[in-house]
């Protein structure tokens, strides 16, 4: 599908991050840009540069995100791009020092990375496919979902986390199956490791030691390879229900 006026994108966590290079990427293809995050004053700035729409959503309240997307298409339309990448990193082991992980953090961790993945996932593919195919080959819209690495490679101390990336790689697949009906393509980018703001609030020092680790390139990703990853996959119509490794060929090691 080609990126144009004609193909508003969403992109829950496009306020920073992964999500912020997104936006970026498709305001700079030509798309109409909407932006869903919690940091109401990064995500109005940005979409104030860049012409676009934000709306402050939780992505673990559904009716949260039902809302964000009526005012995003107030301006926008409706979206054919939506690319989730709102998340949360949760540390901590199963059991640590005699006592359990914490039921609520693991919950919450669930609740924002799937949970939340999914709700925005199917309410956009509601709206797509009540819209006009934009290709011969009937094409409405596309899902990217983010996962991680730590879906396949969890470390201890992630069990939280993993599962709930894993969850996201799961939904892939049967999610594409059932929406391939009406024309939209779903896929999955697992990313490793990359110089997010999580990243940038580690020492220098310790951000070079963890791109030691990739094999090659030997660095921290840069969010513009995400995003070029994104529009690869909106751009070539033949990746669908992919779950695509974006790593340096790193494999986490235990710990």
């Amino acid at each position: 599908m080609q990126i144009s006026k004609e193909t508003p994108v969403v992109v829950t966590g496009g306020a920073s991050g992964l999500g912020a290079a997104v936006i970026r990427a498709m305001a700079e293809a030509g798309a109409p840009v909407g932006i869903f995050d919690l940091n109401e004053e990064a995500g109005t700035k940005l979409a104030e540069e860049l012409g676009g729409a934000f709306a402050k959503v939780d992505v673990s309240d559904a009716d949260c995100v039902a809302a964000g997307f009526e005012t995003v298409r107030a301006k926008n339309g409706q979206e054919r791009i939506m690319v989730n990448c709102a998340g949360i990193g949760t540390i901590g082991k199963a059991v640590s020092k005699g006592v359990v992980h914490d039921p609520n953090a693991f919950a919450k961790t669930l609740m924002v990375n799937t949970a939340g993945t999914f709700y925005c996932a199917s309410q956009s593919a509601l709206g797509m496919m009540q819209a006009e195919p934009l290709t011969e080959d009937g094409e409405r819209g596309v899902i990217v979902n983010t996962a991680s690495v730590a879906a396949f490679d969890g470390q201890i101390g992630q069990v939280a986390y993993s599962a709930s990336k894993g969850a996201v790689a799961g939904l892939t697949l049967p999610l594409a199956r059932e929406l391939s009906r009406d024309g939209i393509r779903v896929c999955t980018i697992a990313p490793g490791l990359f110089l997010t703001p999580m990243m940038e609030g580690l020492p220098e020092e310790a951000q070079k030691s963890l791109g030691t680790q990739v094999p090659f390139p030997s660095r921290l990703g840069k969010p513009s390879e995400y995003a070029a990853m994104a529009r690869h996959i909106v751009e070539n119509s033949m990746l669908n229900g992919e779950v695509i490794r974006l790593d340096g060929a790193i494999r986490m090691a235990p710990k």
